[in-house]
């Protein structure tokens, strides 16, 4: 294994903090990754890696080297893209919200493979907090102010938000006049990972953002869920209007209070800011943020 194909190691060892994962994620047997580093170190001069039974730490010389390798790395497909016409090649990985992926990202999927085909994209689907570097993910979408300071956000798209339930609550419940009406009725309640609680209904009152905590009977933390509770008539939610453009139209879900609506909701794309982004990252994120907003216009 020559010294650039030894840095890729690192590299992945270092931010899966892990010898078998690096292999299983490089395709390499476990036990060249282990004679890897040891060479590595060997030639070196330096303890690069910390091992215990449980995980792998980098230690100070290590990470100086890696810092360089990214810098390295980077600069080498830089060089070798410009004399293969540009064209990213090898392993992507990406966590996106589920609803969002299956709406907007896979349907457009053969476009992207159509222009970038010796690229194997890995789709992960979460809402909880994901560490990109210990994970191996290249980058993310989620919806909401980005939290993490550790992450670089280029923002792809605003989301018009909308308050709906089924016909079968409306006609049980009947529609409120206004936000502050909301006492007598029922929410279905999602519990963010990002709050750790139940997040109240906000409504956009004469420019400014109001909350409603109606009584909620139901809690839960997935997208799909929350959606199929409302068609239940478990009570109201908020959602993105894409996600339930169809159920309004035919009648399933009503929109409630449309003239105060929730402010909209913010799509980010987001990467480590240690991590210089390789060609593959960037033109997914290009490719992403073009599509959103072709969607979304």
């Amino acid at each position: 294994m020559d010294r650039i194909d030894s840095m890729h190691v690192f590299v992945r060892v270092v931010e899966r903090r892990s010898f078998i994962r690096a292999a299983e994620d490089l395709e390499l047997p476990a036990s060249t990754v282990t004679d890897t580093i040891k060479r590595l170190e060997t030639r070196l001069g330096v303890r690069l890696l910390q091992r215990t039974t449980r995980q792998v730490r980098v230690t100070l010389d290590g990470e100086a080297y890696y810092r360089s390798c990214l810098s390295i790395l980077a600069e080498l497909e830089e060089a070798e893209s410009a004399f293969r016409g540009s064209k990213p090649r090898g392993p992507l990985r990406v966590d996106v919200n589920g609803p969002q992926a299956r709406s907007f990202i896979v349907p457009a999927l053969p476009g992207f493979f159509e222009q970038y085909p010796d690229v194997q994209l890995f789709l992960s689907e979460t809402d909880r907090y994901v560490d990109l570097v210990r994970e191996g993910i290249d980058c993310v979408l989620r919806a909401g102010e980005p939290q993490d300071s550790g992450l670089v956000g280029r923002r792809i798209a605003v989301l018009r938000e909308a308050t709906v339930a089924s016909a079968a609550y409306v006609e049980r419940f009947g529609l409120p006049r206004s936000w502050d009406e909301l006492a007598g009725h029922r929410m279905v309640g999602f519990h963010s990972s990002a709050t750790g609680g139940v997040l109240p209904l906000e409504f956009i009152v004469d420019g400014v953002c109001r909350t409603a905590s109606p009584t909620v009977a139901l809690t839960v933390n997935a997208a799909d869920t929350y959606r199929n509770a409302a068609f239940a008539g478990l009570g109201i939610i908020q959602v993105p209007r894409y996600a339930v453009e169809r159920s309004l139209a035919d009648g399933t879900l009503i929109e409630i209070l449309p003239d105060t609506p929730p402010s909209p909701t913010p799509v980010y794309v987001l990467y480590p800011q240690s991590r210089q982004l390789n060609l593959r990252v960037r033109v997914f994120i290009d490719w992403v943020a073009q599509l959103y907003a072709e969607q979304t216009a």
